[in-house]
């Protein structure tokens, strides 16, 4: 197993409105196009935890997540996303991509 892994979370509720929805899509699509080997290899994952959900509420206890959320988290390290998520999901896709490459790549370094 990777010495460090790199995990991507996006924690969401049941409902959601296109922006929730567009932050998941843009971030999964970051994750999938530009770490596709680590992917594969299971350096780095991206995952969708619907707070609502039993699991999911278990995930965001051990996290502290209490609401929308997107984080890369690499061992006791994390760099919070959300409000850029937010910010760039619906009319600046890229620039969603751009800020999660930098944060992914900061842990990979």
């Amino acid at each position: 197993a990777p010495e460090k892994k790199v995990e991507v979370y996006y924690f969401h509720f049941t409902r959601r409105c296109m922006t929730c929805n567009n932050v998941e899509k843009v971030s999964k699509e970051a994750i999938e196009t530009q770490y596709a080997a680590q992917v594969k290899k299971g350096e780095i994952s991206f995952k969708s935890i619907n707070l609502d959900e039993k699991e999911g509420e278990a995930i965001g206890a051990r996290y502290k997540i209490e609401g929308q959320t997107l984080i890369v988290i690499a061992g006791a390290k994390r760099v919070d996303l959300t409000d850029k998520g937010f910010l760039y999901a619906n009319d600046k896709p890229e620039k969603l991509k751009a800020e999660i490459k930098k944060a992914v790549d900061g842990f990979l370094k």
